[in-house]
C-alpha cells in the first residue's frame, strides 16, 4: 500500500531506532519500533491538533502524523492553521472533518482549496451558528467552493454563509453532494456544476434549508436520488435524469408569488415525494413515470374550508396515478378546527396500492374517521404503515370536551373488511385512547393479518410499555406475530408475556 494511494492508506515501514529517538538511552523504545500503519490506528484515536503534537517526541515522530488518512478538526479558531496542517500533510485523505462556529466567509475560504487538493474520499464542513438567516444579501461576505476533482463525497451545512460554486472545473470523482442553510451566489451554476459534463458520477444530491436558489435546472444522467427541502424563493425546477429513482421535494416553492415552473423528466423514477404549494401540482410536467412504486403528495386537512386549495391540489395530483404500488398520504389536523367543516367526504377516489404509508397529525383529535375513510379506499393494501408523529400539541392528549372531531363516529361500527392485509407497522406509538381504540379496530378489519410491529415513542416509559403490550395482545389472535420496541430507533427489544 502505497501512501499516495486514492484510499489513504499507509504503507508499513518498520523504522530503525536512533539513539535519539530512545529518548536518550533512559529506556527501550518500544512503541517506536512499532510500523507506521500501527502507529497511524493509535494517532487516528486523538483529535488532529493532538495528533500533529506527537511530532516533537522524536524524530522517529516527526512524520507520522502527516500519514494519517483522516483528519478531524472540531471547533477549530484558526483557519490559517486548518490550511497550514493540508499543506504540511503528505498522504490522499480518505475523511476530512472542519467544524466552526459562526464562522466568516473568508474563514472557509483559507482553508478550502487545500482540502479540495487533499481529499480522495469524504469532505464533511459544518459551521455551527445561532440560527438566524436574517444577515442581506448586499452585506454579506461570499467565498467560492473550490473544484473537489478527487473527493467522493461532500457535506457542507454553513450556517448561512454566502456561497458561490466554482464556474470551472470537473468533479470527477463525486458521488455524493449535501448542502445545506446556504447562501447561494450565481444559483444558476450549481445546476451546471451537478450535471454530467462537470459532475459525471453523481448520484445523489441533497439541498436543504438554503436560500437564492431561484432556478435550478440539472441533467444528469448518473443521478439517483435527489432531495429538495426549504429552498426558499425556488421558481424554476427541470430535471432530466434518465437514471433518477428518488425525487423529494417539500417546502420549496411556499415562500414566493411568482408565476411557479416544474419539469421532470426522470423515466426510472420509483418514488415521488411532492409536499409543497398548492397551485405546484398544476403546473409540475411529469414525463413517462411506468416504474413509479411510491407516491407522496402534499398534505390533507381532514377540517378546514370547504375550498381547500390545499386539498384541492393533493386530490388533483392523485388523480394523475391509477395504479401504483405504495402511496403515502399525511393526514393534517388544526390545533383548533372549531368552525371548520368535515372535508375527508372530498377525497373520493385514491390510486389503486397495495402499500400505504398513512401518517396522521392528529394535534390530539380524535382521527379514527378520516384514517376509516382512507382505509376504505384502499382495501387490498397488503402492509399498511401507521405513523404519529409529535405536533405542537403533544401535551395535549385528547382534544376539549365537545369538540368537533367527536362528531363522525359511525366508523367504529361501520363494516371494513381487509382481507389482504398481512403486515402493519405503528411508529410512534404513544398508547393514547384513539389510537387504541383504532388498533382494536383494526385488528377486526385485518382477517389474514400475519404480523404486526409496534414502536413506542420515547416519551413512554417501559414500564407502560409493557402494559400496552399486554393491552394490544388482548385484541391480537394467535396466529399473528407481535413485535414491540422501545424508543422509536428499536434499541431495545421489548418482549411482554404471552397471554
Amino acid at each position: 500500500m502505497e501512501p499516495s494511494g486514492g484510499d489513504g492508506e499507509v504503507a508499513t515501514k518498520r523504522a530503525k531506532p536512533s539513539s535519539d529517538d530512545a529518548g536518550g538511552g533512559c529506556g527501550e523504545d518500544r512503541l517506536s519500533a512499532l510500523p507506521d500503519d500501527v502507529l497511524v490506528l493509535i494517532l487516528l484515536r486523538l483529535l488532529t491538533p493532538a495528533a500533529a503534537q506527537t511530532s516533537v517526541l522524536s524524530r522517529r515522530w516527526r512524520r507520522v502524523w502527516a500519514l494519517l488518512p483522516e483528519l478531524r478538526f472540531l471547533c477549530a479558531p484558526d483557519p490559517n492553521r486548518i490550511s497550514a496542517v493540508l499543506d504540511a500533510h503528505e498522504a490522499a485523505l480518505r475523511y476530512l472533518f472542519v467544524e466552526t462556529r459562526d464562522a466568516a466567509a473568508g474563514s472557509a475560504a483559507a482553508w478550502l482549496p487545500a482540502a479540495a487538493r487533499r481529499v480522495t474520499g469524504r469532505l464533511l464542513f459544518h459551521n455551527l451558528d445561532e440560527g438566524s438567516d436574517a444577515q442581506e444579501d448586499g452585506d454579506e461576505e461570499i467565498f467560492e467552493l473550490p473544484c473537489l476533482e478527487s473527493a467522493t463525497s461532500a457535506s457542507l451545512h454553513l450556517g448561512f454563509l454566502g456561497l458561490a460554486v466554482a464556474p470551472a472545473g470537473v468533479f470527477a470523482r463525486l458521488t455524493e453532494l449535501s448542502l445545506a442553510r446556504v447562501r447561494l451566489h450565481r444559483p444558476g451554476e450549481l445546476g451546471d456544476a451537478v450535471s454530467s459534463p462537470r459532475c459525471p458520477c453523481l448520484q445523489k444530491l441533497t439541498v436543504h434549508d438554503s436560500r437564492g436558489l431561484g432556478n435550478l435546472t440539472i441533467h444528469s444522467d448518473s443521478l439517483q436520488q435527489v432531495e429538495l427541502r426549504d429552498l426558499s424563493g425556488l421558481q424554476q425546477l427541470s430535471i432530466v435524469a434518465p437514471a433518477l429513482q428518488v425525487l423529494d421535494v417539500m417546502k420549496c416553492f411556499y415562500h414566493d408569488h411568482n408565476e411557479l415552473v416544474a419539469s421532470i423528466s426522470a423515466p426510472q423514477l420509483v418514488t415521488l415525494v411532492w409536499i409543497d404549494d398548492p397551485r405546484v401540482p398544476s403546473s409540475v410536467q411529469l414525463g413517462e413515470t411506468e416504474h413509479l412504486e411510491l407516491l407522496g403528495p402534499s398534505l390533507y386537512l381532514v377540517y378546514g374550508l370547504q375550498d381547500s386549495t390545499l386539498n384541492h391540489a393533493c386530490l388533483s395530483f392523485l388523480r394523475r396515478f391509477k395504479v401504483i404500488e405504495g402511496l403515502i398520504i399525511t393526514l393534517a389536523y388544526l390545533p383548533k378546527i372549531d368552525n371548520c367543516q368535515y372535508l375527508m367526504e372530498d377525497m373520493t377516489m385514491l390510486p389503486n396500492i397495495t402499500f400505504l404509508r398513512l401518517i396522521v397529525l392528529t394535534n390530539g383529535h380524535a382521527f379514527g374517521a378520516s384514517a376509516f375513510h382512507v382505509l376504505r379506499m384502499c382495501s387490498g393494501i397488503r402492509r399498511l404503515l401507521l405513523a404519529f408523529p409529535a405536533t405542537d400539541v403533544e401535551a395535549q392528549k385528547t382534544c376539549p370536551s365537545g369538540c368537533i372531531c367527536g362528531d363522525q363516529h359511525n366508523w367504529e361500527t361501520d363494516q371494513l373488511l381487509l382481507n389482504c392485509l398481512q403486515e402493519v407497522e405503528i411508529t410512534p406509538f404513544r398508547g393514547s385512547e384513539h389510537e387504541v381504540t383504532f388498533v382494536k379496530q383494526l385488528f377486526d378489519w385485518a382477517t389474514v393479518l400475519q404480523k404486526m410491529t409496534v414502536s413506542f415513542d420515547y416519551s413512554v416509559t417501559e414500564s407502560m410499555a409493557k402494559e400496552l403490550c399486554l393491552v394490544l395482545r388482548n385484541f391480537s389472535r394467535p396466529e399473528i406475530r407481535m413485535e414491540f420496541y422501545m424508543d422509536e430507533g428499536r434499541v431495545k427489544v421489548l418482549s411482554a408475556p404471552e397471554d
